[in-house]
Order: structure tokens, then C-alpha cells, then sequence
């Protein structure tokens, strides 16, 4: 049987480079989902011309820059993530190779060979974050998943986890001794038997 053996990770995009290579429906999909779970993302989107949606987006977030030009192997300078979505898969492959040679990770657009990682679906309530990946083999499966979570996970989640950080800090002893301690109080959040 085949396994997901995917790392997950979540990174803080506005402490990192990111380039996107490509300014049509891809490129604004793919900034619209970074976007949406890291306002505050450093990117820069580089094409020869954009998409109206896709600049209004960029518009809107001051750490997103557009530049309208081609793509250049100079722009994977100081980057450390790339994602490649032009039209053209020759120029995708070539992003691919230069990203490769620099040690840069690279997401190619719908070519999971191309990929060093993928943009899975993301669960966000306050600050709760939940990834889905479905090893890249289904995004409808990982976006059924997203909506199933955000409709049974609650809204005022937050405020728990909250409470909880503010009760967590008032512990003392050792690591084991509080972890032992925040086990006991969180044990009411495993699975249940089913109420009849």
C-alpha cells in the first residue's frame, strides 16, 4: 500500500523569499491560497503580463511585488521557494532544473515530478491551523476535507487555546511534569463515545 511520506511544515512566509513565475488563473490561484493563510507573505510575481484579478490582489498586500518581465535564472537570487505556473512547460522545467541547482525548493504547477512540495488544504480558526495533503494524488479530496473540518471544527476554538497558553504559562516543574499536566486537562478532546 502506497504512503504519505510527505514532511509537513509550517513556514513564516513573510521571514522568506518567494517567487511565483507566472501571472495568469495559476499564478493568481496560487497567490490567492499563500495569501490567504500568510497575508503578509514576501513574494514577488514575475511575468510579462498579469491578470486584472491578479494585480488587484497584489494591490491589496504591501509585501507582494509584480514584476513584468520575463523570467530570468538571475530572479532565483536570494529566493528560498519557487513556484513555477507559466503556460509554457519548457520554461517550468528549466525554473525546475536552476531552482534544483541553487538547493531552492520548487513547486512546478500540476507536474507532481516537478514538485518538492505541495500547497495542500489549509483549515485556519483563529490559531488553529490545519493541513491536508493528499499526497498530491487528489486536491478535490483535500478541499472536501477543508470544508468538512471548518464546519465541525468550532469557531471559538481560539479562545481555548488561548486560555489554555495562559494556563500553560502559570505551570511549574519540568518539561514532562507540565506536558503530563496539559495531557490531563486536554483529555476531554479525544474522541468520545457516540452520544445516542
Amino acid at each position: 500500500m502506497e504512503r504519505n511520506e510527505l514532511y509537513p511544515i509550517f513556514l513564516k512566509l513573510h521571514n522568506l523569499n518567494v517567487l511565483i513565475v507566472g501571472g495568469g488563473n495559476v499564478g493568481l490561484e496560487k497567490l490567492s491560497f499563500m495569501l490567504k493563510s500568510s497575508p503578509n507573505a514576501n513574494v514577488e510575481v514575475v511575468a510579462p503580463k498579469f491578470l486584472p484579478e491578479l494585480e488587484s490582489l497584489a494591490a491589496k498586500h504591501p509585501s507582494v511585488q509584480l514584476t513584468y518581465r520575463k523570467f530570468n535564472r538571475w530572479m532565483l537570487r536570494k529566493r528560498h521557494m519557487v513556484i513555477a505556473c507559466t503556460d509554457d512547460l519548457k520554461v517550468n522545467k528549466r525554473i525546475y532544473d536552476l531552482s534544483r541547482k541553487r538547493y531552492l525548493i520548487c513547486n512546478i504547477a500540476d507536474t507532481p515530478p516537478l514538485c518538492d512540495y505541495y500547497l495542500g488544504g489549509i483549515v485556519t480558526k483563529g490559531n488553529v491551523k490545519i493541513a491536508i495533503s493528499t499526497n498530491g494524488k487528489s486536491p478535490t479530496t483535500a478541499k472536501r476535507l477543508r470544508e468538512f473540518f471548518e464546519e465541525i471544527i468550532p469557531d471559538d476554538i481560539n479562545k481555548m487555546v488561548e486560555n489554555l497558553n495562559e494556563y500553560r504559562k502559570t505551570l511549574k516543574g519540568n518539561f514532562e511534569e507540565k506536558v503530563q499536566k496539559m495531557n490531563e486537562i486536554t483529555e476531554s478532546l479525544k474522541n468520545k463515545e457516540p452520544r445516542e
